[in-house]
């Protein structure tokens, strides 16, 4: 039987942990393990409890939720975080993914892409509906030109584009070898270099990079 997904919740309103933890108890695979209503508390109980996943509001009083996500990538790299947030802000989407979460989902979404994203997040894969791939790219397209100073410049191979774009896609690297032909293990070769390129230690983060330098 598979382990349990083990998830905290950060959120500073009451009702939306409630609601969350209703939801997520009808799902056998994943176990609420503890909620936060602060961004300070979230990376408190991170430490402690060691959650697979981290459900993260932005917008909280004291260490808000990129803060958050800030330290917590640094001290609890291993722990995924899935920005879940009523404000659909493109600034804040490019934001979070930097700092290193692996999904961006707003409180109106519904059950199903919940639950995929809080799955590929645990895998160590991200999933982003279609809606938040296009305003990403949207976001970045009238700062291409000047997002190609020399200091910025990087050059990846047609292959990298190929596996960079197919991340962006929500491909899982088993998909992205199948589709390109290749083994797993040159997919992650791919991976680490463009990682280096950009910078960047996450998927989430490379796409972010990526689709504001025009890579994408």
């Amino acid at each position: 039987m598979t382990t349990p997904k083990r998830i905290l919740i950060a959120d500073d309103h009451l009702i939306i942990r409630q609601g969350l933890r209703l939801i997520l108890e009808t799902e056998p695979d994943f176990e609420l393990v503890g909620e936060a209503a602060d961004g300070l508390e979230a990376v408190r109980l991170a430490a402690e409890l060691q959650p697979d996943v981290i459900l993260m509001d932005l917008r909280m009083p004291g260490m808000d939720g990129l803060s958050a996500i800030e330290r917590l990538h640094r001290e609890q790299p291993h722990i995924a975080i899935v920005i879940l947030t009523t404000y659909n802000e493109d600034e804040l989407l490019v934001q979070g993914l930097r700092l290193g979460a692996r999904g961006y989902l707003l409180k109106d979404t519904d059950r199903e892409t919940l639950f995929n994203a809080i799955r590929a997040a645990a895998r160590g894969e991200m999933l982003f509906s279609p809606e938040v791939i296009g305003r990403l790219l949207a976001k970045i397209e009238p700062d291409t030109q000047s997002s190609s100073a020399p200091s910025e410049a990087v050059e990846l191979t047609l292959r990298e584009r190929e596996v960079l774009a197919a991340v962006a896609r929500g491909e899982r690297s088993k998909e992205i070898a199948v589709h390109l032909g290749i083994s797993e293990r040159t997919v992650k070769a791919h991976l680490a270099s463009i990682y280096s390129k950009l910078g960047v230690d996450s998927r989430a983060a490379a796409i972010a990079i990526a689709a504001q330098r025009g890579l994408l």
